[in-house]
């Protein structure tokens, strides 16, 4: 097999200016919904790219918890290698990519912290091994062994039974968007890009860009 020789044609649908929202926000409510209805694997998934102080960029995946005017929010440990970048640098891109129906959502803008209410109320939400596991793994730093997490498990399970509290270093946050693209698939590699900047007067300016 030649990877080079992998192609595919996207022909499942189309993204015109006119049959698109002028609202991204409302744009993106409307791609994701029809995501999950379509039961495509983790609809809710998304790459976090950030940049360390060595301006090296870096991503993961994770998983979208909300979204409102106010921007787009997950949740992690704050001392995590992204939450360390976050911090030094508090500017993100995000990205969606639904394979199945051909489409990606591209996000850029400002980063900040949830508020405590917000974060407490999600953690409480969570399973309850999940809420363990907050406590359990010391995210992003080195350890001897899968038996350091087990450990550390079963130390905090004992101590917190079935009411573990939020830690301190484990909370939401909130990218606030400046910009969003969305990309549909089209035939011919002649794909659909559909670019949104938010101008100061609090709208967005709309505009095609070349495949």
């Amino acid at each position: 097999m030649n990877i080079a020789d992998l192609r595919k044609s996207y022909e499942k649908a189309e993204l015109s200016e006119s049959a698109s929202n002028a609202n991204p926000l409302m744009q993106f409510s409307k791609w994701l919904e029809e995501a999950i209805s379509s039961e495509v694997p983790e609809p809710n998934a998304m790459t976090v790219a950030t940049v360390g102080s060595d301006l090296r960029p870096s991503t993961r995946v994770v998983l979208i918890k909300g979204y409102d005017e106010r921007g787009i929010v997950w949740y992690t440990n704050y001392a995590s290698r992204k939450g360390q970048e976050l911090a030094g640098n508090p500017f993100a891109a995000l990205q969606f990519h639904w394979v199945e129906l051909e489409r990606v959502v591209r996000i850029e803008g400002v980063v900040e912290k949830v508020s405590d209410a917000e974060s407490d109320e999600y953690f409480h939400s969570r399973p309850l091994d999940s809420r363990i596991g907050a406590w359990a793994s010391p995210q992003s730093q080195v350890i001897e062994g899968r038996t350091v997490l087990v450990t550390n498990a079963a130390k905090y399970g004992a101590q917190f039974l079935l009411q573990p509290p939020r830690p301190p270093h484990w909370g939401g946050y909130r990218l606030k968007p400046e910009r969003w693209e969305f990309w549909q698939g089209r035939k011919s590699r002649l794909h659909d890009r559909l670019r949104y900047t938010a101008q100061a007067d609090g709208g967005w300016l709309r505009e095609r860009l070349a495949p």
